[in-house]
């Protein structure tokens, strides 16, 4: 019986949660994020590097995860520019400095990659969503035991996946 109850429980919040999809507000949410109903398409430009230390590949990766994160978490349709929301940005900076210090070798224990990016989004639905704004993620590795070449796939796709967070959840998530 309580089985039952359990599962009557689930399906009704299930419902629920499925009519709430489409609210007042004209948006819907999935993945958490919150979409003008009639927006149908974006475009996320090619994010160049006007940065002096950025990897050659970081544009790219950078670029594509962003459009894959749409893809994934959205049902929106993909252009090539002009999207509903569209992206377009560049990589300004690309930092590496040390984040600790080791005292028995008096040199940096860990150093820290910090890379920012500026972003403008545009909302052709919302206008009063745009927005331009500067993001940064940051990776650390062990500097007494690689160099940045030795460890900078690993860093990098770490900070993509920060960076590519952040500027979903600044104009789709509303966080």
């Amino acid at each position: 019986m309580r089985q039952i109850r359990n599962l009557l429980y689930l399906l009704t919040l299930t419902a629920l949660t499925g009519c709430s999809l489409m609210g007042l507000s004209g948006k819907y949410s999935l993945s958490g994020a919150s979409i003008p109903a009639n927006a149908q398409t974006f475009s996320v430009a090619y994010i160049p590097n006007n940065a002096a230390n950025v990897a050659v590949t970081l544009s790219n990766d950078l670029t594509e995860a962003l459009r894959d994160r749409f893809v994934r978490q959205t049902r929106l349709t993909q252009v090539p520019e002009g999207g509903d929301l569209a992206f377009e940005g560049e990589i300004m900076s690309d930092v590496e400095a040390p984040a600790s210090i080791s005292a028995e070798s008096e040199g940096a224990q860990t150093n820290r990659v910090t890379i920012t990016v500026q972003i403008r989004f545009t909302n052709a639905i919302d206008p009063t969503a745009d927005f331009s704004q500067s993001f940064s993620a940051f990776a650390e590795f062990n500097a007494q035991q690689s160099t940045r070449q030795e460890v900078e796939s690993a860093l990098l796709e770490e900070i993509v996946t920060t960076l590519v967070d952040n500027i979903f959840n600044a104009s789709v998530a509303q966080w």
